[in-house]
């Protein structure tokens, strides 16, 4: 079995489907008492091998747990229980029909719940936290088969919500919800790197959600998506007076890709589950044959870090479909990328050349060194446990945490031996 772009390749052929926490709780107890090891299994979105196991893959794809409202004593509903393996588009779809919403998706409304949080997936916004930033409550079932509710005043939550799989599978997330709101989403195209680096925080922050795809190369950013929300943004920021021009069809942000399987552009309002992600869930996301890597930067090293790796545009471009650059604001879990700073995105979506993109991200860490980088857990890095250690400063914890909670590591893999490793 594969993940979903192809690239990763599971080293077992033992891999379970679950169809409630108990029978999770079950499989891990025998996986526990035989000794063996165990890895949970989204959507299979990473690109990375953080979900692989030569032991026992549980799936999470025929997990059951209806979504449950939780209201306060006014009778508002405040946050909604979630199975893990449910999809953004699955929680997005009744949250909408009851009224209400999340602060922010990802790009693809395909990833599922517990293993964007557990891997530090966000969205856009200078506003916007990641996606566990949302998260209230998990539930976790122990290398013991017992399972454990971790909340967030909990000691342990900032360790657990994301926890790369490292602290037991997690079977259902608790989120906090909000009022359903409706996004108006516009392209603009041409707008020159000049102007951008020049008002560079000002069109990050000129939407609820903005991103700026590139390849690196040439004078002008390829466009920029702008999402605004009809109920709390302010003035709208005028790319036209810089230049860009605004799109008068529907774009898709790969070059020559039909733009069928976008969502809603064209200043036309929709529900912000129909709008915050860039792909409709019924399509096939993004390229599909593709690899992804991410770094965070601090947001106050944006301008410089982009002009860095536009330096460097030439080795870049030529493997690459597209870039995306978005903002992320500062949250509190310890291994999000977004730990205790705002921050710049820099998303790289790779034509599938996994021998040479592994040649080309050394220099692009590199490049990035002078401004602290974090890779995204589920997307294809190289940098070694020192630097890992320089950018996560609370990996150490991290660390002792996963040894407090999972003693004889049976949820331990390759990929996590390597990082929370001092070589």
């Amino acid at each position: 079995m594969k993940n979903w772009a192809g690239n990763v390749v599971y080293s077992t052929d033992d891999v379970r489907h679950p169809a409630t926490p108990a029978e999770v709780a079950a499989i891990v107890a025998a996986v526990d008492a035989a000794g063996g090891r165990i890895k949970a299994l989204g959507s299979r979105h990473s690109f990375s091998t953080i979900a692989d196991t030569a032991g026992t893959l549980v799936a999470l794809d025929a997990l059951v747990i209806e979504p449950t409202l939780q209201h306060d004593a006014d009778g508002t509903a405040v946050s909604v229980r979630v199975g893990a393996g449910s999809t953004y588009a699955q929680v997005g779809a009744y949250l909408s029909e009851h009224g209400l919403a999340l602060p922010n998706l990802a790009s693809l409304p395909h990833i599922s719940v517990a293993g964007a949080i557990q891997t530090g997936t966000h969205g856009s916004g200078v506003r916007n936290g990641s996606l566990a930033s949302s998260v209230l409550a998990l539930e976790i079932v122990r290398a013991s088969g017992q399972v454990e509710i971790v909340r967030e005043h909990d000691p342990d939550f900032a360790a657990s919500v994301v926890g790369l799989g490292a602290v037991g599978i997690v079977t259902a997330v608790t989120l906090r919800v909000q009022p359903h709101f409706q996004i108006s989403q516009f392209v603009h195209q041409g707008l020159s790197w000049t102007a951008a680096l020049a008002n560079w925080a000002a069109i990050m922050s000129s939407g609820y959600s903005v991103s700026v795809f590139t390849t690196f190369q040439g004078e002008n950013t390829h466009q920029v998506w702008s999402k605004r929300r009809l109920d709390v943004d302010g003035p709208e920021l005028d790319l036209a007076a810089l230049g860009a021009t605004e799109a008068t069809v529907a774009l898709h942000p790969l070059p020559g890709v039909d733009a069928g399987s976008v969502t809603g552009q064209l200043r036309e309002p929709g529900p912000w589950n129909e709008r915050l992600a860039h792909f409709r869930s019924e399509f096939q996301p993004s390229h599909g044959e593709e690899i992804q890597s991410e770094y965070l930067i601090p947001a106050e090293h944006a301008v410089a870090a982009i002009t860095a790796l536009r330096a460097i545009g030439d080795r870049i471009a030529p493997l690459l479909h597209i870039s995306e650059l978005r903002s992320v604001a500062a949250d509190t879990a310890w291994l999000s990328p977004s730990y205790a700073r705002d921050s710049l995105a820099i998303h790289f979506t790779w034509k599938p050349l996994p021998a040479e993109i592994l040649t080309v991200l050394p220099l692009i860490e590199h490049t990035l060194e002078p401004f602290a980088p974090r890779p995204h857990w589920g997307k294809v890095a190289t940098m070694s446990p020192a630097g890992l250690r320089r950018a996560y400063p609370r990996l150490d914890d991290f660390a002792a945490h996963v040894h407090r909670v999972d003693p004889d590591g049976r949820f331990e893999n390759a990929y996590l031996k390597r990082v929370l490793s001092h070589d």
